[in-house]
């Protein structure tokens, strides 16, 4: 267990850095000038030298990143080129309201998953599979960028009973929530499906059936709980994703969070921030995912025993 231990994270650490790498060489290269976007393009020469040079961005691309890995090392992320706020200061304040959308969506995807899933695999070609099924497909088709929207249309404006945009408790985050909670309902609940469907099968439902439990209770007792590999992974996917941040929605629904962040250091060219946001995007991603594959070895011995030979 301890080699496999090693071995994810030692793969962990080569992801961060060679994203780290990637992003820092590919914003260089999106067109725009920080310079510019921070003293208009009518600034005198001297004025957008000087700033060049108190940026340090008047040094060769390659001795900027070393710099940039010397205080990533030391935990400096850098001070944002707009606000002049620390880095790691922007970060600390927009991660809660993540957090807060990544497990409310994860929730909601949960509670409307696991029955549909449940039903349609019980029910197998059936009216109640195929209606579960069609909601699920409704939810993977139709896209955050228009559900979103669409519920703001509803909800907010003709209903009045949510508000549009925002971070103001509770209610301002349902909305959000539901709109990245359906698209991943929606593959969630089709794999609790697959997998059970599979498991159902198996020798040992049989044997706990013959043993006169009923079968909703072989269902929720033995089948669920053996169907849960996949599904976890699948979950920490999703779960890495959300915690990241969900920029479209994020951005649609004006949720202070690390997507919007991203976006708007991005319009503003705000290189310390966007590296720092993809950074964190990137490690959280991995380390969600690492810490599934720990939890899928625990589950499971043959994953880590075949890993340590």
């Amino acid at each position: 267990m301890l080699r496999f231990i090693l071995a994810r994270l030692f793969s962990t650490i080569i992801v961060v850095f060679g994203v780290a790498c990637l992003v820092f060489l590919l914003i260089h290269l999106v067109p725009g000038d920080p310079v510019d976007m921070m003293l208009g393009e009518n600034a005198q020469m001297a004025d957008r030298q000087a700033l060049r040079e108190a940026l340090g961005l008047n040094q060769p691309v390659g001795i900027q990143l070393l710099n940039y890995f010397v205080h990533l090392l030391q935990g400096d992320l850098g001070t944002s080129l707009h606000s002049r706020e620390p880095v790691v200061q922007i970060l600390a304040e927009r991660i809660p309201a993540t957090v807060e959308l990544a497990i409310a969506s994860l929730l909601i995807s949960c509670l409307i998953a696991f029955p549909l899933g449940i039903i349609a695999a019980l029910n197998k070609g059936r009216a109640w599979d195929k209606t579960a099924m069609g909601v699920s497909m409704l939810g993977v088709s139709v896209p955050n960028f228009l559900l979103g929207p669409v519920l703001i249309l509803v909800f907010s404006i003709y209903l009045g009973w949510l508000p549009v945009s925002g971070r103001d408790g509770l209610v301002s985050m349902i909305l959000p929530a539901v709109t990245l909670g359906t698209a991943l309902a929606a593959v969630l609940s089709r794999m609790i499906r697959s997998t059970l469907l599979e498991v159902l099968h198996e020798d040992f439902i049989r044997t706990a059936r013959a043993k006169g439990d009923s079968y909703y209770q072989v269902v929720i007792r033995h089948a669920l709980p053996n169907a849960m590999l996949p599904i976890i992974t699948l979950l920490g996917l999703q779960l890495g994703v959300l915690l990241g941040g969900a920029v479209i929605t994020e951005t649609v629904f004006s949720w202070p969070g690390i997507g919007k962040l991203t976006i708007d250091s991005i319009m503003k060219r705000d290189y310390p921030v966007i590296q720092a946001c993809v950074l964190l995007i990137s490690l959280t991603y991995v380390v969600v995912n690492m810490l599934t594959d720990l939890v899928y070895a625990w589950i499971d011995p043959r994953i880590r025993l075949g890993q340590s030979s």
